[in-house]
């Protein structure tokens, strides 16, 4: 296999409890993304025995907020000790504070220098903290036409403007291409300029964010694309299952999605 293949463990067979999902995703041969882990059973999820790729990195603060940076920093911190029981790899940032339904909690529709300045800071101080413990932090690109509107600095151009300006082993770029073909588009030539700087892709498709095939996206494309410029990392299916959240349907999205990047 030219990939390391994950599935997001929490939006797939949602009628499961979540120890279920990752054991039925491991199983099938599959690493696991998590999001929040907080009020989780971190000693159960490491005993599924499942590869974690993934995770929230923080639960507070704006990465580019100079009044609220500090908490990134902080919360990332306390969670590092769950990442490193969990063998978590990379820990997801986003540019701004997401609350509820991944919403901006404090909407913002312009980016100033000091965005870009502060953001640069605490993704500095986010290596610091990876580099001393042995962690990746990963910044996350998001659509802001859709699904989080109100969060400056959030397109995939302007998230590897960042990463790249920190150049350091520690920070990466959680690479979404389900929230770049909604903003931005040009797949293929956005995972060519973008190689350098990759920690990890997700993939959904669009609309729906549903599993590869369901929607406008040539995953199978983009997947020669990143074997041809010789991408061997991790690929996480970061999405629903269109037949719904039953666990045929999770087997069916899944099969989908290894059938796109497994070929």
């Amino acid at each position: 296999m030219s990939f390391r293949l994950a599935v997001c463990a929490e939006m797939v067979y949602g009628d499961l409890p979540l120890i279920e999902r990752v054991h039925r995703i491991h199983e099938q041969g599959f690493e696991v993304e998590l999001w929040d882990t907080r009020g989780r059973d971190i000693a159960a999820l490491a005993a599924t025995g499942a590869r974690f790729s993934s995770m929230s990195g923080y639960f507070g603060g704006s990465l580019i907020d100079p009044a609220s940076a500090g908490e990134v920093l902080a919360s990332a911190e306390k969670l590092i000790p769950v990442a490193l029981e969990l063998g978590v790899e990379r820990m997801v940032v986003h540019p701004a504070e997401l609350g509820e339904g991944g919403l901006a909690v404090r909407p913002v529709h312009r980016s100033t220098g000091q965005m870009w300045l502060t953001g640069l800071r605490t993704l500095e101080g986010l290596a610091a903290l990876g580099e001393k413990h042995g962690v990746t932090f990963a910044l996350e690109n998001l659509n802001t036409i859709l699904d989080h509107p109100g969060i400056p600095l959030a397109r995939a151009k302007d998230t590897m403007a960042l990463v790249a300006a920190v150049d350091h082993p520690n920070v990466k770029m959680m690479l979404d291409l389900y929230h770049a073909q909604i903003g931005e588009g040009n797949l293929i030539e956005l995972v060519r300029a973008a190689l350098p700087w990759i920690g990890e892709i997700q993939v959904a498709d669009v609309p729906g964010r549903f599993e590869p095939g369901t929607g406008e996206v040539n995953y199978r494309a983009v997947a020669t694309a990143l074997k041809e410029a010789g991408y061997t990392g991790v690929i996480g299916l970061e999405a629903g299952a269109s037949g719904g959240p039953g666990p045929e349907s999770g087997d069916t999205a899944l099969a989908a999605f290894r059938a796109a990047f497994d070929s």
